[in-house]
């Protein structure tokens, strides 16, 4: 491995698109440190407070942004719109028949990815107008995130059109990255980000006095190497369906005949499901901060706004088991996978063309994604399960939701980027190193 780093560095086109890459990242860091004109540093300040109001979803922001919600930089949407308009389109496609005839025409897919980034603007005005309007409800009465936002005009149209201008300037950095370096540019963009915040979340975490330090610190890397274990193990888990070709005989050459698989991941969707699940639990005490406050308010908040309770966790749970399988069968769909083995001369040993083909990798593709959205759900609570057994273990010293606990440091969907992105890194530099009849990573 070490040999391969060093032919890396030697190889003068790969070593520039590694310095490429790093010097983007650096660029989106830099950005993540300017401030939205106007904001009151004591009100983010007040925010990040260990057990306030609204940490999940403000947690689940500052990932996404990279880290940049912390200091409410210009690019504190991070790359989330272009996410979210992405998905949108996804789910479209098959409920939408110009969408889906469109996908199959040459150069469909660039006209898709050009629509995207159209929807990308507006859902980046939405969420940056809707992102202040929630931060200052967590506040509470007498103080907001930027003084002024709504009354005076030009303050509020300038915040909103460099808070847009920001996320396409970090979706422009993550393009640059995918044409110019290694990786995939959004994902390496949401990676350094997450890393970036593991050092201070260490220092909260150590100078937690209601745990012992030793306590923190070794249940943190059982964690982290278990989980990367587990993700790997899952990630990189399929089942491989048969597939055989017919025979084609031309004068004296034999055509086809080829034996083959089709390789159906055990979890096809990533983090996907997390995202959208977690966007979901936090949209009751999203809607509730636009209306006055009363107890019904007030109990939606503590029961979705922050990560504690066995509704919240539970709640969590369930949607991110059928967002799982919700998101495998559109994209089994959107693949068309009979549809292409029939137009291809190809079949499924036993299985008749056609809807019987679909119908097989339907049940089969459910199956193995049982395992997958059980995986996400455990990875998802994973924060619960830890303050439940402290809470046990210390009772009456520690205290739900007050503090960074040893799941927090790296959360589940922060460990299921964080191998996803190196795991598909090293594939792109193996590749490169093979091209050029270099020994890879492992034998």
């Amino acid at each position: 491995m070490f040999r391969a780093f060093r032919d890396i560095w030697r190889l003068p086109d790969v070593r520039n698109k590694l310095l490429v890459t790093g010097l983007i990242l650096l660029v989106y860091q830099f950005a993540a440190h300017v401030p939205v004109v106007g904001v009151d540093t004591n009100a983010i300040e007040t925010l990040l407070q260990p057990g306030q109001a609204g940490a999940g979803l403000i947690n689940v922001l500052n990932l996404l942004s990279g880290g940049a919600v912390r200091n409410f930089s210009v690019i504190a949407n991070g790359v989330y719109p272009y996410i979210t308009a992405s998905i949108i389109l996804q789910l479209l496609i098959p409920l939408i028949p110009r969408l889906a005839e469109l996908q199959k025409e040459p150069g469909g897919r660039d006209v898709i990815t050009r629509y995207t980034y159209y929807l990308a603007i507006p859902m980046a005005f939405l969420q940056a107008f809707g992102q202040i309007q929630i931060f200052n409800s967590l506040l509470g009465t007498g103080q907001q995130i930027i003084p002024g936002f709504g009354s005076d005009f030009l303050l509020t149209v300038s915040v909103l059109f460099s808070m847009t201008a920001g996320t396409m300037f970090a979706v422009w950095l993550g393009e640059l990255i995918t044409e110019q370096g290694i990786g995939n540019g959004i994902s390496l963009i949401i990676f350094s980000g997450i890393v970036a915040q593991v050092p201070t979340n260490l220092a909260q975490m150590a100078g937690d006095s209601s745990i012992p330090v030793l306590w923190n610190i070794g249940l943190f890397i059982v964690l982290t190497v278990v989980s990367i274990f587990v993700i790997i193990y899952i990630q990189e888990g399929e089942r491989r369906i048969p597939v055989q070709y017919g025979k084609r005989v031309r004068g004296s050459k034999q055509y086809g005949g080829a034996r083959t698989h089709i390789p159906m991941k055990v979890n096809p969707v990533g983090m996907i499901p997390l995202i959208f699940s977690q966007a979901i639990i936090t949209l009751p005490a999203v809607v509730v901060s636009f209306f006055p406050e009363g107890d019904f308010g007030n109990g939606i908040r503590n029961a979705f706004g922050n990560q504690q309770g066995l509704f919240y966790w539970l709640s969590f749970f369930l949607l991110t088991v059928f967002f799982t399988f919700f998101y495998s069968d559109v994209m089994v769909g959107n693949q068309d996978l009979s549809g292409n083995l029939q137009r291809n001369g190809g079949f499924i040993p036993g299985i008749r063309p056609g809807k019987q083909t679909q119908d097989f990798v339907s049940r089969v593709t459910r199956r193995i994604t049982l395992v997958g959205a059980l995986f996400l759900g455990i990875i998802a609570i994973t924060p619960g399960i830890v303050d439940f057994i402290n809470s046990v273990l210390f009772a009456g010293q520690y205290t739900p939701g007050t503090s960074v606990n040893a799941a927090n440091v790296i959360t589940g969907s922060g460990l299921i980027i964080l191998v996803g992105v190196v795991i598909e890194t090293m594939r792109q530099l193996e590749a490169q190193l093979v091209m050029r009849n270099y020994r890879g990573f492992l034998k």
